[in-house]
């Protein structure tokens, strides 16, 4: 699960262009919005889409649901890996 994060972490960075932030500078379970890192609703559906493009997953319509996939890395590393197995 390790290479995923990093992987997922990787994306991140580069779907959303930060610059000045790398790899470990982010923690797996620290949140990805409000006081985390910071991110915004654009940058979720940036980061949504390169995850379909990545990882072919798809996100439910369901809001609650797609919040607690992008709560973290870990979140999202979790939602992947059971994605896959589908």
């Amino acid at each position: 699960m390790q290479t995923l994060e990093l992987e997922i972490k990787t994306l991140l960075i580069d779907a959303l262009n930060l610059e000045d932030i790398t790899a470990d500078d982010i923690a797996n379970d620290a949140p990805l919005f409000g006081d985390g890192l910071g991110l915004d609703s654009i940058d979720a559906l940036e980061l949504g889409l390169a995850l379909q493009k990545r990882y072919g997953v798809t996100l439910s319509p369901d809001a609650e649901e797609t919040r607690r996939h992008f709560a973290s890395i870990a979140a999202l590393a979790s939602f992947v890996a059971g994605a896959r197995k589908l």
